[in-house]
């Protein structure tokens, strides 16, 4: 029994992948400030490729980053010309959609990772979204996702930067995302993964904290935490705001 025991325990370790490489990498910040005068940010990836072994030459390494900001249920409408009119024709609850979404990638992505990994990792932004389980009455549900994506993609939400990693000697890698002004609050996860052949070989996860601080903090808590306060706050401020400018208006009707 005892080697019969030993035989299946050296079978399972022989089964286990043996990872050659690993990702050594760092962020220019984790954390993210929103004030009033945020217009953007910029975050550098950076890192090293770490080996017990030399590399294949007949393989070559390919690295792919992906930044992903939170996700939430979103209803996708559609709409439709009925008598010269637009109107909603038809709509979609999609079970989960992140805020943002960037994929950077060392060569064409399509070369990069194999359609398999990609549905194992979930690295392209159409395998992020999640549809509901039963939507009902809906011919095309892909039809919606795609016209998601289209919109995010305007609006600089969603980004596809094929070839912007610059990766030397199979080593050392960077590249920059660039994060918009209209960010959502919370944990952004971003993975960098090492690919040879359209696999992934090995994967490197950390976290950039997006938060608002400041007066912009302390509206969005009064707003969420105590709405009768911030309605009357507001209310408050807008009779304020009126009474000054007809004040400032009949000053200046006298002089």
């Amino acid at each position: 029994m005892l080697r019969l025991l030993t035989v299946l325990s050296f079978l399972l370790l022989s089964a286990l992948p043996v990872r050659a490489e690993e990702v050594v990498a760092g962020l220019s910040q984790n954390r993210v400030s929103i004030t009033a005068t945020f217009v953007g940010s910029e975050i550098l990836i950076f890192g090293a490729v770490k080996r017990d072994s030399p590399p294949p030459e007949d393989n070559p390494l390919e690295v792919v980053v992906v930044v992903e900001g939170p996700s939430a249920p979103i209803t996708v409408r559609k709409k439709d010309k009925r008598f010269g009119i637009w109107v909603n024709t038809e709509a979609m609850e999609l079970a989960a959609a992140p805020s943002f979404y960037a994929v950077a990638s060392s060569a064409p992505l399509e070369q990069s990772v194999s359609t398999l990994d990609d549905l194992r990792h979930l690295i392209s932004v159409e395998r992020s979204i999640k549809i509901s389980e039963n939507p009902f009455n809906i011919d095309d549900p892909r039809e919606f996702v795609d016209a998601l994506i289209r919109i995010r993609q305007k609006s600089g939400l969603y980004k596809l930067l094929e070839s912007s990693v610059t990766l030397q000697k199979d080593t050392l890698f960077e590249t920059r995302v660039a994060l918009p002004a209209n960010l959502t609050e919370g944990e952004y996860r971003t993975r960098i993964l090492l690919t040879r052949g359209g696999e992934v070989t090995s994967e490197y996860e950390t976290v950039i904290n997006v938060q608002k601080v400041g007066l912009e903090r302390w509206i969005f808590n009064l707003a969420h935490e105590k709405p009768l306060i911030y309605g009357l706050l507001s209310l408050v401020i807008a009779i304020a705001a009126g009474w000054g400018a007809s004040a400032a208006f009949r000053m200046i009707l006298r002089n």
